[in-house]
């Protein structure tokens, strides 16, 4: 037992957690300007590809999340205009886009690189390992954040500032009545759409980041469909967490604490199809046991009605 949970599970679910995160706080932008962005699982496949694509040709890692947030940035245009201005169903359209990606990732890794199936190249270097010197020597907590990637703690960071935007600014204040009540933001002056934009672009963004850590901090490869509904999990944790930057943080950690437990799993001569399945089930009991009946008709809603 005490081999099965230890400080490495910990560090190992923060690793792991990370793509979901990301993508999660993506997820809650949209969902607070009245937006439910069922694409996350395609925006993040494209980020996790365009960040291989822009490793092996720019051989630079820095390069290779700047182009995987370019990337993934013109495809949140495209699902921003189609909901916002052509007013299309926003469910119907997250689906489509994700469709798109898995199909042109496919597509792609056959036509740039000529492979099938996974692509991989020695040469790439991945995301840095940051091992910080006052922090690694404390005793329980440097085992814990030892040997992370910057967007692990990018991510966390990101969640504390999106709270302190949401609920100490006043643009976070109108950012929010844009998505409560989008008539009488327009009645006092708030542009609602460009908020509406801001949050799908910025989703973006951080599906392209969470792609990079997928692709490029767990692994240094890229294989077809490696997200593994990974964007849909997220989806769930915007869920759980009720949009809110620190609800969505502490539902990302219940997954990926499973994730990471699931992997563990795999050392004890389980079934792999067992271990595998592990966080899946965790994702249907959460929805199961603690679902928020209002926002999900609210979810329903939006997708079932043109704005």
């Amino acid at each position: 037992m005490e081999q099965l949970f230890d400080l490495a599970l910990i560090n190992s679910a923060l690793r792991v957690l990370t793509p979901i995160l990301l993508a999660a706080l993506g997820g809650a932008l949209c969902s607070r300007v009245g937006l439910f962005n069922v694409g996350l699982e395609g925006f993040m496949l494209l980020g996790a590809f365009s960040a291989v694509v822009g490793n092996y040709f720019f051989g630079n890692v820095f390069y290779a999340i700047l182009f995987a947030i370019a990337i993934v940035s013109i495809f949140s245009f495209i699902f921003a205009y189609l909901s916002i201005n052509l007013q299309a169903n926003v469910i119907v359209v997250g689906i489509a886009m994700n469709a798109l990606a898995a199909g042109l990732t496919t597509f792609s890794l056959r036509a740039i690189f000529d492979v099938k199936g996974a692509f991989y190249d020695n040469t790439m270097v991945g995301l840095p390992k940051w091992n910080i010197p006052i922090i690694e020597d404390i005793p329980v907590l440097g085992p814990i954040l030892a040997g992370l990637t910057p967007l692990v703690y990018l991510s966390f960071l990101i969640a504390g500032l999106m709270w302190y935007y949401f609920y100490r600014t006043k643009s976070g204040f109108r950012f929010l009545a844009a998505g409560e009540n989008p008539l009488a933001a327009k009645s006092v002056g708030i542009r609602v759409r460009r908020y509406q934009y801001g949050a799908v672009l910025a989703s973006g963004v951080l599906c392209a980041l969470a792609g990079a850590q997928l692709s490029l901090g767990q692994v240094t490869m890229f294989t077809e469909g490696m997200t593994a509904g990974r964007g849909f999990i997220a989806l769930v944790a915007t869920m759980l967490g009720q949009s809110g930057p620190l609800g969505v943080t502490a539902a990302s950690l219940l997954f990926g604490f499973m994730d990471a437990l699931s992997i563990r799993f795999q050392g004890l001569a389980l079934p792999t199809h067992f271990t595998q399945m592990l966080p899946y089930v965790v994702t249907i009991l959460a929805m199961f046991f603690f679902k928020n009946k209002s926002f999900q008709q609210d979810a329903l809603k939006q997708g079932s009605s043109s704005r």
